[in-house]
């Protein structure tokens, strides 16, 4: 009350113009805020909704071991509350999962010889379409044996068609180059000249992280690449580029090298500069040089020398002055095309001297219409020089085409061309059933371009492992010859020799071969799980020659027309057919067994033309072989495999032209033009065990090959027309061979190599021996001959390196060969027992000391030489420079007795013992320098490392 009555008392008028005056100041404080607040949500967008999940997803990841390397063939199991999927990873150890319908999902992963992954769960973007996930790494699986635990890789992994060794184990002196590391490792056998022995097969080229080095030179790698940068060497039995691309494999493997280098040591630079000169105008000469960052490889290398030929082993002897220079190129252009070109030139000047002495024997029961047996022999004391110049230029090039993702193409040309001239002069001695005198002066040569280019074509449909591979190829090797003969031939006519007839033979024959060869294959694969696949293969290869050969009579300085009987036009060609349908089992790393079974039908076509005589031949043939290949591994360290391979070829031109060849007057040759193809089956077997807890390596190995339709020879004695000879007088015989099929010709062999390293590899005890039985026939006189050749040889090699400055490496063998003949009943014997030795002995911080020593005793050769040589060769270095250079005093057969005598048996139950140069003592002096700077590989920009294949090739 008293609140109003104040109120009402300041006047009416006055009180009602406070009031509008707030109400309106509250209206527009109103009005604006009203006003913002509708620009302010004007200005904001709408808020969406959120979108829905993709329905599926790709998702795609890599599998690695412990060293980085791309692991192929594991097992990714891929599970969500929508998915339950399964695949393999491929040879680089990727694998991709399509349509995955959740983004949630759990992956283990799998793979024989490593720890299986613990279940992984993901929780992904559902929004990706595509989902590159980070490295997963496997830990090789631990083995346990009497409780001993192996910690890390195992120096020796067994894959399939591929030994692995981990370079790290094998411990070589700073600066040794590939060749030391590989004579530390099981199963290697590495010569003074860089050849290449595994397991007692040759190993015929080298790569470097999957490519081709050097042209494939085996020495060139091993001699010229530091063993510092390897990280693992593979020795890889390799069926070719098809094979590599599709996994169907065909025909026999050759072995190859493959050196992955270290990531961390896979950038760098290497040069190598020697220079040697000594006694006898000895000289020997060396540039290489080596650019590699990682699949970039740039290498150039250049030699030049003359050396004496069978210094420490047999052959003939004599000198080679030789020259080479190669080059090799590995990059990439753009993004998608890579490209591997090889290139080398080789000049050689080689003189050769040999002396000889050999035995035949012939039964005269057939001759003679005897009604026993009579044998009679003929020894033959031949010396011999030759000298032959060639030059050959080998270009090479490999460019492979990634399209897309899916689709791949490969181009290969190659331009081949080779020339040489060569001049001998023989002259031999024989007594027996051939009595005569004979002196051969020969000179000849020759000149072959070849070329060739292969062109491959491959799509991977999205399925895992569905491929089609299609692969052309063609050739021509046009080859132009020429030889003057001029031989002189005294025909003894009674034992005395007071009775001869002399013949004169001075001719010239031309021949012209052309080699033209065309082949095309076509590759389907069809997976039908994840263990399992179907393989289809057709292929077909023709090769055609065509020939032109003429013989003329050199007369009074000229040349006479073309002698008709002596000469021809013969075309033939030879195709064949190929298709195989295979069932592959054993895809996923994990399974133990692996093998193939499937057929293979083998069509094959022989036919020629004579054209001076307008005859014809046509030979037709057919094969239903198996396709048999068998794996078990209990291990990634112990394995066995099986194999079976067929294969037709067809005869030679000498084998099968029809005219009379008599560049050997007393061995005329007619071919025969009615030949079939041959057709040979081999069967191989290898086991294969590395104990790691025992660091114990065995290996053993059981060929045999099987010949359907042979092709040999059919020698028969017959009464010389040429030479003339009065009653009373013995005719003159010559043999003349011509060639028939014959089935029965087998051959069977077998190997064992056992290697034990101990006390952390400072010994390494090597056992190794083989044995074959080679089952041969021959025709002589019209009786079947079969001549059995037996050989039995055992060795035991030692490598003995307990200190860092002393290395010593005994080696004894022992030999047993014998030969058996049936018609001509006589046995040949020989047994070799070799003891060798050889070892480094580094001294006073800079020196160093090589030796090496070999003795033979040799018993079943005639004792008329001195068949029990005693070599030696010693090499004293002294490094300079920080162990960068080096001077080198050498000196070869120190006791000039190079004297080796080597023993070849002949199928018609005689031999041949060929005597090497008996002068080969000589001294040299030598400077090198090495230069090298090595760094590690470098990641991708996405971060995500080093990715590389199973090759060593990065990614």
């Amino acid at each position: 009350m008293n609140h109003f009555n104040q109120v009402t008392a300041r006047g009416p008028g006055h009180s009602m113009g406070v009031n509008y005056a707030r109400l309106f100041k509250l209206a527009v404080v109103l009005f604006l805020l009203i006003t913002s607040t509708v620009r302010v949500s004007a200005q904001q967008p709408a808020k969406r909704e959120t979108p829905p999940p993709l329905p599926s997803r790709e998702i795609s990841g890599i599998v690695k071991d412990t060293l980085d390397l791309g692991l192929p063939g594991a097992t990714v199991s891929l599970t969500s509350d929508k998915d339950t999927l399964k695949t393999s990873t491929n040879n680089d150890g990727i694998f991709v999962f399509k349509d995955v319908k959740s983004a949630t999902y759990t992956i283990v992963v799998q793979s024989l010889g490593y720890l299986k992954t613990s279940p992984m769960r993901f929780k992904q973007n559902d929004l990706t379409p595509r989902i590159v996930m980070d490295p997963i790494i496997m830990k090789e699986e631990k083995n346990t044996l009497n409780t001993v635990v192996i910690n890390g890789t195992p120096s020796i992994t067994y894959k399939t068609d591929t030994v692995e060794y981990k370079a790290s184990d094998y411990v070589v002196r700073a600066n040794s180059m590939i060749d030391e590391l590989l004579k530390k490792m099981e199963g290697m056998e590495v010569g003074s000249d860089g050849s290449l022995v595994h397991n007692g097969e040759a190993v015929l080229k080298a790569k470097l992280n999957g490519k081709e080095f050097l042209g494939g030179d085996v020495a060139n790698a091993i001699k010229n690449l530091p063993a510092e940068i390897v990280d693992k060497i593979q020795i890889v039995d390799d069926y070719g580029d098809q094979a590599a691309r599709t996994g169907v494999k065909d025909g026999d493997p050759q072995k190859i090298l493959n050196i992955t280098t270290r990531t961390d040591k896979s950038v760098g630079n290497i040069v190598r500069l020697s220079a040697a000169a000594g006694s006898n105008d000895r000289y020997n000469a060396d540039i290489n040089g080596t650019r590699i960052n990682q699949n970039q490889t740039i290498a150039i290398d250049s030699k030049y020398r003359n050396t004496v030929n069978g210094v420490g082993g047999g052959g003939t002897g004599g000198t080679t002055k030789a020259g080479e220079a190669s080059f090799s190129i590995r990059d990439k252009i753009g993004k998608n095309v890579n490209f591997n070109v090889n290139y080398k030139y080789d000049g050689d000047d080689v003189l050769n001297l040999s002396s000889s002495f050999s035995k035949s024997v012939t039964n005269l029961r057939n001759i003679l219409k005897l009604q026993t047996d009579s044998l009679v022999n003929t020894f033959t004391t031949r010396g011999s020089e030759r000298t032959n110049d060639s030059r050959s230029h080998n270009f090479r090039a490999e460019i492979e085409i990634n399209l897309d993702s899916n689709d791949y193409m490969s181009i290969r040309p190659s331009i081949n061309y080779s020339s040489s001239s060569s001049m001998s002069a023989d002259t031999s001695y024989q007594t027996g059933y051939r009595h005569q005198y004979q002196v051969n002066a020969n000179s000849s040569g020759s000149k072959s371009p070849q070329l060739g280019l292969v062109v491959g074509y491959q799509h991977r449909f999205d399925k895992l492992r569905r491929n089609f591979f299609v692969e052309g190829e063609v050739r021509t090797n046009n080859r132009n010859s020429d030889s003057d003969q001029d031989m002189f031939i005294r025909y003894f006519l009674n034992d005395e020799e007071s009775e001869s007839r002399d013949s004169l033979v001075y001719r010239l024959r031309l021949n012209k071969n052309l080699n033209t060869s065309y082949r095309g294959s076509m590759t389907y694969v069809e997976p039908l799980g994840t263990n399992t696949q179907i393989e289809a293969n057709a292929q077909i290869n023709y090769n055609g020659y065509d020939n032109n050969a003429t013989t003329r009579n050199r007369v009074n300085g000229g040349v006479s027309q073309v002698i008709d009987s002596l000469s021809n036009i013969f075309n033939y060609s030879f195709t064949q057919a190929r298709f195989a349908l295979n069932f592959r089992y054993g895809m996923s790393n994990t399974s133990r067994i692996r093998f193939s079974a499937g057929l293979t039908a083998v069509p094959a076509l022989l036919s020629g033309t004579k054209v001076s005589l307008g005859t014809t031949t046509r030979r037709a043939s057919f094969n239903l072989i198996p396709i048999a290949r068998m794996e078990y591994l209990w291990s990634r360290q112990h394995k066995v495999a099986l194999n079976y391979s067929g294969n037709a070829s067809e005869p030679t031109f000498d084998q099968i032209q029809p005219v009379r060849d008599v560049t050997n007057p007393n061995n005329p040759v007619i071919g025969n033009p009615n030949l079939k193809a041959r057709f040979v089956h081999t069967i191989r077997s290898d086991y294969n065990n590395y104990i790691a807890n025992s660091k114990l390596n065995y290996s053993i190995g059981v060929n045999a090959s099987f010949n359907q339709n042979d092709v040999i020879s059919s020698s028969i004695d017959i009464i010389d027309p040429n030479v003339p000879v009065l009653p009373g007088q013995t005719p003159v015989r010559i043999r003349e061979t011509r060639y028939i099929n014959m089935n029965g010709v087998y051959r069977v062999g077998g190997n064992y190599n056992i290697s034990k390293q101990l006390s952390n590899r400072k010994y390494n005890l090597a056992l190794s021996g083989s044995a074959n039985y080679n089952h041969r026939i021959t025709m002589t006189n019209g009786e079947k001959n079969i001549n059995i050749v037996k050989s039995f040889r055992e060795s035991f090699g030692p490598r003995i390196n307990p200190t860092d400055w002393f290395e010593i490496n005994p080696y004894v063998s022992y030999n047993h060969q014998t030969s058996d003949n049936t018609v001509l009943k006589n046995q040949s014997e020989t047994n070799t027992l070799a003891f060798n030795v050889d070892g480094t002995i580094y001294f006073l911080e800079s020196w160093i000391f090589k030796y090496n020593a070999s003795k033979n005793y040799i018993s079943g050769i005639n004792a008329n030489v001195n068949n029990n040589p005693f070599v030696i060769n010693a090499t004293v270095e002294k490094e300079l420079f920080n162990r960068r250079g080096r001077v080198t005093f050498q000196a070869f057969d120190v006791l000039n007795q190079n004297n080796f005598i080597n023993r070849d048996f002949n199928d018609t139950g005689g031999y041949t013992d060929t005597k090497s140069n008996a002068v080969s003592r000589y001294f040299m002096v030598g400077l090198s320098m090495r230069l090298q700077k090595w760094s590690g590989a470098r990641g991708g920009r996405d971060g995500r490392g080093i990715r590389r294949r199973g090759d060593g090739s990065f990614m």
